[in-house]
Order: structure tokens, then sequence, then C-alpha cells
């Protein structure tokens, strides 16, 4: 479990932003190793996820299937590198296995495959999916075992264009899912272009609320904001579910990533790779 008690807010804050900058690296490191996978994606994700798997979440890598654990799904399951990362930081697996990623016969495959590692509370690839499942998720602790634990799941803002999401999201008022908390990773690009160029989904924060929702907004790059916000999130007995907001980058962290379409689904050259890492200041890996 995490026990940050003994801390100040502040130090939780400055903890937390260290322990992001290094998932980044290692995020880097994968693809780059691996010459293949989602980089983009998953540098946008990685302080709301360091906040959660490092502060907020109740989970314990020495027994990983621990009924009282938070669950965490990952529906936008091609940045799985932010999971992997997160999840062997957090001790759930070596460090050094971060190093297979995508090779045959690993455990860390390109998507999330959940009878293979430790940790992972879904099986998650086909956009919408996943958070289909996180509802169940919910449904199954709030209805049926009557537990208090939280279900933390992750979109991305192009995965919102299906039409899953609003299903599950009806579904979710409907039990008065108040254990769920579904965090929309907002960095505005996708595969094939910007939200708006592929398929408007804005204003998202007006849908999310006509379909039954608590709906925060945080910006996803402030430790200080990701930290009020989700512990908002996570005490909230509304009889709601709730959405966060998170408005991001893709790349973040590394300069020439940022913002940039190309960086969806590439793996850095070795020219790119050292400078990435050297952005990000931290020792070779």
């Amino acid at each position: 479990m995490n026990d940050t008690s003994s801390l100040s807010f502040d130090a939780r804050v400055d903890r937390l932003r260290l322990i992001a900058n290094e998932l980044r690296r290692h995020v880097v490191d994968m693809v780059y190793t691996a010459q293949s996978g989602h980089i983009g994606g998953s540098l946008s994700a990685a302080d709301f996820v360091a906040a959660l798997y490092f502060d907020l979440m109740k989970v314990d890598p020495a027994n990983p299937g621990w009924e009282e654990r938070d669950r965490f799904v990952l529906s936008k399951g091609h940045a799985c590198p932010i999971w992997y990362a997160s999840l062997a930081m957090r001790g759930f697996f070596p460090i050094e296995e971060l190093k297979t990623l995508r090779k045959n016969d690993s455990r860390l495959q390109g998507h999330p495959i959940a009878t293979y590692l430790p940790g992972l509370d879904a099986s998650t690839g086909s956009l919408g999916l996943g958070y289909a499942q996180a509802v169940g998720i919910a449904m199954e602790g709030k209805l049926m075992r009557k537990k208090d634990y939280k279900v933390y799941v992750v979109l991305g803002d192009g995965e919102i264009n299906e039409g899953v999401v609003w299903e599950s999201s009806l579904a979710a008022a409907k039990f008065q899912l108040d254990n769920l908390v579904a965090i929309v990773d907002i960095n505005n690009l996708q595969l094939d272009g910007t939200i708006d160029e592929v398929l408007p989904t804005h204003p998202i924060d007006a849908k999310f609320r006509a379909f039954g929702f608590d709906v925060l907004t945080m910006n996803g790059h402030d430790m200080v904001d990701v930290l009020v916000t989700l512990t908002k999130a996570r005490n909230t007995r509304s009889g709601k579910p709730v959405c966060v907001l998170a408005q991001t980058v893709k790349g973040k962290g590394v300069s020439f990533m940022e913002n940039q379409l190309d960086w969806h689904g590439k793996a850095p050259n070795d020219e790119q790779y050292k400078k990435a890492i050297a952005e990000l200041k931290g020792a070779p890996l």
C-alpha cells in the first residue's frame, strides 16, 4: 500500500514529480529498446498515473489479488508502456523486465494482457472496451461485493469517439457508480490528426455532465492540481460517477515529441533517444 501520511503535501508533490520523470525515462527507454510502441500518449499520462500508483491508490505488490485493493484499467491500452513502468517501479515485477516490451514470449505485450502480468485488472486494446470493463468492475464492487474500493479508468480523448464509451456511461450513471473515476487524457491528438479534425467531441465536460457524471478538470502536468483533483475524485460519494478531464500535452517531457502527431506510435532512433534521455535529465537506465 502507499503510505505517504507522514509526508507534507509539498513533500508528496515533490516526490511525485520525481517519480513521473523517472516513469517517462522508462517509457522512452522501453519504446527505444523495442523499436516499437506508443510513446506520445504514455508520456502525456505520466503525471496522473504517478499520482495514482505512488500516492492515492490502495495496492499491494506482494498481494496483487488483494480484495480491498483499488482497481486500475488503462482503456487506451496502446499506452501500456506507462502502465508497465508504474507497475515495475511499484514492485509488481522486476524493473529489468521492462526491456522485454513487445518481444516474443514477453509478459509485456503491445497491449496489456491481464493473465500474463501481476497488477493488471483488465486486458485492453480495442478502444472503449476497457472502459466498459471498468464500469462492470465498479458495478461488481458496489452492488455485489459491497466494497468501498475505487475503480480508476484512463481513456484517451480520441477513444471517446467510440459508442461503447457512451453506452457504458449511461450504465455508470444508472447504477450510481460513485466508486468509478474516469480520467480522460485530453492531449488533443489521435492517430490520424487532432480531435477536431477526426471527429469533434467538445464540449467533453458538458457531455459527461449530461450523462450523469460529476465532472472535474485539472492540468494533467501540474502535480499540485493533479493531486488535489484526484483526491477530491477519490473522496466523492455523490451517488454519481466522476469524470476527470486532464488537460495534457502529447509527448510531454521531451521537447521534440510534444504536441507532435508523428510521435503517436513510433520509436526514437539513437540520436533522438540520447536527446530525450538528456532532456529528462536521467542517468542511464
